[in-house]
Parts: structure tokens; sequence; C-alpha cells
């Protein structure tokens, strides 16, 4: 890793949008200087946790996150973000700039950085690969570097020219992922003792569209197995509360904020929203049902036609199959939903099988430290 003269400042501007991303950008903006002898200003735009890490946070952008589908009420917002920050790159000229997933905004982050000279790295890769490949240009383009999170993405991207490498996956960080202990045993599994965790999503659209549904799905589950019990889990106390002002009638469970590979470890199936949850879950070896909800007239117009991958879900991706059953997307039934769920639940050597190819499937993902390959990217790109 190159070391440079201590005392020596660097400038970085690093930008993130998600909650996830503030945490993947905390931990690299640690890890960086830790293993750096240099003198490193960080600003940019993210959240709480960058900003603990020593961040200069010009505007808080994690904590309003939003679907694509609500993206129109926030385009004056982002529009106004966008030229503000064009304009603070011109004038500042830091000596790199970081960007980190949420690619519809942080093109134009990267675009404002490559119009003024600054070397641009792509932490997280825009999924080009499932939707939109087309924009491969311009990912040419504005990326110096690229570091992936998934292992195939490296092959993908560099076939079409990009500067790619898997650094690992931040999800894992820390983690050893061991597939005898983490697999579950259901030899004794009992499905009316069953504890199933509802994992709806940390936005606010999410749970709006999925909640209900889940909640439904799972008043359907307790009609055939009362003493079955449920767990929902959310992003925060904000989220929790969220959840429980939009309890329906009839509707029980426990409620908690426990991270989501500690709630998967109690929990014998999940429900979960389609995203990076669904390798956390199944690094504790937990079978889930992955869920998203979208209109079915956005979908037939335009979605569809947008979508390149046979599978939408990152497990189903992955594994290049389907492991496990994926509504996406899902329109509003529950009774498919219902009945693959007591299709799993009866069958103890199917679920024992998902169990064990889950956590097989993402093994590998945490071989790595995406943190600390990241970093030594970063200071290769500022030496």
């Amino acid at each position: 890793m190159p070391q440079m003269i201590t005392g020596e400042r660097k400038r970085i501007f690093i930008s993130s949008c998600e909650p996830s991303s503030d945490h993947h950008c905390a931990n690299l903006i640690k890890k960086v200087d830790r293993t750096s002898e240099a003198n490193i200003e960080w600003t940019g735009l993210g959240g709480d946790q960058m900003e603990k890490a020593g961040c200069r946070i010009l505007e808080k952008t994690a904590s309003r996150a939003v679907m694509a589908h609500n993206a129109f009420a926030h385009i004056k917002y982002y529009r106004q973000l966008i030229r503000q920050m064009t304009q603070y790159l011109h004038d500042n000229r830091p000596d790199l700039v970081i960007v980190c997933d949420s690619p519809a905004f942080n093109f134009h982050i990267a675009k404002s950085a490559k119009a003024n000279g600054i070397k641009v790295l792509f932490y997280v890769a825009p999924q080009l690969w499932a939707w939109a490949p087309w924009r491969i240009g311009k990912m040419r383009r504005l990326c110096d570097k690229l570091a992936c999170i998934l292992p195939f993405e490296e092959k993908w991207f560099g076939s079409k020219g990009v500067d790619a490498s898997f650094v690992g996956n931040p999800l894992f960080d820390g983690l050893t992922i061991n597939v005898v202990e983490n697999c579950k045993d259901y030899s004794s599994f009992d499905q009316s003792k069953a504890t199933i965790a509802l994992l709806p999503g940390s936005r606010d659209a999410e749970i709006k569209t999925l909640w209900p549904s889940m909640q439904k799905i799972a008043l359907k589950l307790k009609r055939r197995w009362p003493t079955i019990k449920f767990i929902a889990s959310a992003y925060n106390t904000d989220k929790l509360e969220l959840l429980k002002s939009r309890e329906i009638k009839n509707f029980q469970c426990e409620y908690t904020t426990s991270d989501v590979p500690s709630l998967a470890k109690k929990a014998d199936l999940a429900f979960v929203a389609s995203g990076s949850a669904t390798l956390q879950v199944a690094s504790s070896g937990c079978p889930m049902i992955v869920m998203y909800r979208t209109s079915r007239i956005l979908w037939h117009l335009v979605g569809k036609w947008l979508v390149r991958t046979r599978f939408l879900s990152l497990v189903n991706i992955l594994a290049g199959r389907q492991l496990v059953p994926e509504f996406m997307p899902h329109f509003g039934s529950i009774a498919p939903i219902v009945d693959r769920c007591k299709m799993i639940m009866r069958n103890k050597s199917r679920i024992a099988k998902i169990s064990r190819e889950l956590v097989r499937l993402v093994a590998p993902m945490a071989e790595k430290n995406a943190s600390e390959n990241t970093a030594k990217i970063v200071l290769e790109m500022i030496d």
C-alpha cells in the first residue's frame, strides 16, 4: 500500500445518498485514516455515520433516501443540490471524488468531477448488468476505477472497458461465514412453532407497499399454524414506529431494531424486501421469500423492458437459478406467496437444503474485506 509523507494534506470528496452507503462510506473513511500516514480532509454528502467517522457533511442526503417511483417529488431538491456540488467541486477541486451507490444522483457528481479534471472512484457498482446496460459508455467516461461488491461484476464491467476490481462485500466486513456453523438444523423443525422474520425494508416507500402484504400473509399463516411467531425488524426506532403505526387489525408480532443477521439467526424463515438485506439473511442460513411491490401499469409499460436479468433478487442472480422464491414484482395478491410459504415449511429436507445452499453462496464474499481493499485503491489514486 502506498505510504505518503506524514502531514501531507489530501482532500477527498465522498458522496452517499442511502443509509446503507452512509455506513459503508463511514467504514471506508475509518479504514483509510487508520492505514494511511497522510493527512486527509474528508468532505461530502451522507449521514450521521460518515460525520462521526470524520467527514464534514455538506448535506444530510442519507436521511432523504427514496424509492425510484417517489423520486419525482424530490427532483427540485436534487437538481439544486447537483448545482451546488458542481460549484463546490469547481471551486475546491479535491484530489479524489468517491461516489457510493445511487447512480441516478452520483452520475451527476462524477460528471462534475471529471469536468474539473478530478479522478473518480465508484464504490459499489451501478447494477447496469440488470438494467440500462446502454449506460456503460457513460460509466467508462466518468469512472477511473470501479470497486465491485458482487463477484461476477469485475468480469462483466471489465469486458465493457471499465477498470473494475472485486473488493469484497462491505456487508460482511469483519465477519467469518462458516458453512457448517451458519446452516440451520431443521431435523426437529416443527412448523407450528416456527419463528418467521418480517423485513419490509428501510425506506418509507418499501414499508408502505410491502408491510401491509407481509401482515396479511402472516395472518393467513397464523390461521394454519396458530402458535407460530412473527418478528418484524426496522432500521431504526423511527422506522419501528412507522411499522407499528401501520399495523393492521388482528395482526400481532414482536418488534425489534436488531441487525438483520442477528434476527435471521433466530428465524426459521424470512419474508424480505428485495435488496442487500437478502444477502445478510442468506449469511445466517435463513431460507427466505423475496418481495418487491410496484405498480402493475408501470411494470408492464417500462419495468419489464428495462430489466435484463432472468432473476431479480440478488441471491438468485448470484446462484444463477431460483434458489429462493421471488415475487418481483408483487402486485398485491398474497395467495401465491402464502401457498409457496406453506410448501416450504412442510418440507424439512427442502428447507434444510436451502439453508445450506444460501450459506455456501455468500461465504466467498466474506473472504475479502471490502473496506480494506477499497482503502488500498483510494490511497493508490491519491498518491
